[in-house]
């Protein structure tokens, strides 16, 4: 080999070891930022100027206004019905409110006994609160208010004993419905009579007075006007829960007083005092003159 040969060897050797180290270099400069590039020209960004003392302005993009084009808003999807939850069932009794067809308000506190007062127009139907059979019919109002007299107090009335073994009174009737008797069966909601006034009620507004009791004989009148708290039940049966049963309490009462407890609250009636009878003035008998005639 001539020496002109060898000399283009080394020379072609000595350009692939400049191209390996440039290669490496670049390589090298594109990996880390503080890597100087080839030929002495540095890799790095141009320094970042220094932040100007003024203050910055900041711009406020405004929100867009709302188009007035109704089709143009979202219009939310429609709900669907609610769905109606019937009320649990209590008892295997079926209930009703003791006035129907008409607006009534009643009271919910105790008064003197445990009963209460359905305010109601005059003539709305007074019904069977449940299912049972007629005990007493008064179609007489027997009240005075001379004597008044107890068992005369709700005037005209009518009770019957339920399928629950209650027992249920509506006083101050106006009119009893015709062909109720003792022994009649009667269904819940059936018209029993119609409100009024009568008995002790002659001076307030027309109302029904409703009572809670069990059976006992017509001699316990006390009995009959209430031992249980009626508002209550009729809070349930109007709202709706027709199957609120007043049995446990009533014979949980029954069983605390007894059938037949003693009068304790309003059980007097008044004494009639009867007028003195006037004396008859009489005339006293003149004594007659007796005349002695002397025959001498």
């Amino acid at each position: 080999m001539d020496t002109s040969t060898r000399v283009e060897i080394m020379r072609a050797g000595h350009l692939g070891c400049w191209a390996a180290l440039a290669g490496a270099a670049l390589l090298a400069s594109a990996c880390s930022p503080q890597a100087t590039g080839v030929a002495g020209v540095s890799a790095q960004s141009p320094a970042t100027p220094p932040a100007s003392a003024s203050p910055s302005v900041t711009a406020t993009i405004p929100s867009p206004t709302p188009t007035a084009d109704p089709q143009s808003a979202e219009t939310p999807p429609k709900g669907e019905d609610p769905v109606k939850i019937p009320p649990p069932k209590l008892s295997k009794y079926t209930y009703a409110f003791p006035v129907q067809g008409c607006r009534t308000t009643y009271q919910r506190q105790l008064l003197v006994l445990p009963k209460t007062v359905i305010w109601a127009g005059k003539g709305c139907a007074f019904v069977a609160p449940v299912d049972g059979v007629v005990d007493e019919v008064n179609t007489l109002n027997k009240w005075s208010p001379t004597t008044d007299v107890g068992a005369y107090r709700e005037g005209r009335f009518v009770t019957i004993i339920g399928d629950d073994g209650v027992r249920y009174l509506g006083g101050h009737l106006d009119a009893v419905a015709d062909g109720l008797k003792p022994g009649v069966r009667v269904k819940v909601g059936q018209m029993l009579g119609r409100v009024g006034n009568s008995g002790n009620a002659l001076n307030t507004a027309t109302n029904l007075y409703f009572a809670i009791s069990w059976k006992t004989g017509p001699a316990y009148w006390w009995v009959r006007r209430g031992m249980v708290k009626p508002w209550d039940y009729l809070d349930a049966w109007q709202s709706g829960n027709k199957t609120l049963s007043p049995k446990k309490e009533t014979l949980k009462m029954r069983g605390r007083l007894g059938e037949t407890p003693p009068c304790a609250v309003q059980c007097a009636s008044k004494k009639v005092v009867e007028p003195k009878k006037k004396k008859k003035k009489t005339h006293p008998t003149p004594t007659p003159t007796v005349i002695i005639v002397n025959p001498t």
